[in-house]
């Protein structure tokens, strides 16, 4: 057999078992989660995470993170060597912002991404790198994943 022809069978395998090995990393692990969130108001309607600082919201965060997502994002949002990327690099581009309304309008605008991507997944050239969790989530559940992954982000030198 030629190196031409043991290539592209080589090349049409890795095609072929891409697919099932992404699906597989991404399908939930559990359906229920072993959470409680006592002492956790209600999210208000609004643009924004509502738990933003909540030392509470941050723990039960960790808690459902550890069951849900650390399969892919590792345990305790601790990524290195994991297939899904470093959470807490999502608001790099925010953190080094001095204006107080432009920094809230940036992480606002990535709580919004971050909501979109746990409801809805990531589907690329279609092959699922993440699972919808809206039918398995509450939004309220959700913004406990963000603020923990928010809690996770080294800070900046001025704070």
């Amino acid at each position: 057999m030629t190196s031409f022809f043991r290539l592209v069978v080589a090349g049409a395998l890795a095609l072929l078992v891409q697919p099932a090995l992404a699906f597989e990393v991404a399908e939930p692990a559990v359906a229920t989660f072993d959470v409680d969130t006592t002492g956790l108001p209600p999210p208000p309607a609004g643009e924004g995470n509502p738990y933003r600082g909540n030392a509470r919201a941050a723990e039960i965060g960790r808690t459902l993170f550890n069951q849900t997502c650390a399969r892919c994002h590792g345990v305790d949002a601790v990524s290195r060597n994991m297939p899904g990327p470093d959470l807490a690099r999502l608001d790099k581009a925010c953190r080094p912002i001095a204006d107080p309304a432009v920094r809230a309008h940036c992480l606002a605008d990535n709580d919004a991404y971050f909501l979109d991507s746990v409801q809805n997944g990531k589907v690329r050239v279609g092959v699922s790198h993440m699972p919808a969790w809206k039918t398995v989530l509450s939004p309220q559940l959700i913004w406990t994943l963000r603020t923990f992954v928010e809690s996770r982000a080294p800070k900046r030198a001025a704070e």
